[in-house]
């Protein structure tokens, strides 16, 4: 099984797509802020979690589920930032696939450690 495989890692491929199409939105004097930061925050999601998958070590895919974890939560905060400032609006659809993902990275997550102590 690689991490194409992982329904989280699909699923936050599309949150990207999605993403990006809300930044088009923004105006490009955001170009090197929010832009900028926010892009970095939502493709780290799916990145940690390939780059965990791709690693020896159970332990090792957790910490990197930790890290996309994090990066859901940054990208969550930015994104509401922007509906704060009146760039764009975070829509229902938005917040539902970053639900989803943060619920899936933490269900992976418990079914890993699970599996570290049946070891």
């Amino acid at each position: 099984m690689t991490h194409k495989d992982l329904e989280v890692w699909k699923q936050s491929m599309n949150l990207v797509e999605d993403v990006y199409k809300l930044l088009n939105q923004l105006p490009d004097t955001e170009k090197f802020g929010l832009i900028s930061q926010i892009k970095r925050s939502c493709i780290s999601i799916p990145s940690n979690i390939a780059e965990g998958a791709a690693r020896t070590s159970t332990k090792e895919f957790i910490r990197y589920l930790d890290i996309a974890t994090g990066s859901i939560s940054e990208l969550e905060t930015q994104l509401l930032i922007v509906q704060r400032l009146g760039f764009a609006d975070y829509n229902e659809s938005l917040e539902i696939q970053i639900n989803s993902i943060g619920k899936m990275l933490h269900a992976l997550k418990s079914s890993l450690k699970n599996k570290i102590k049946d070891i």
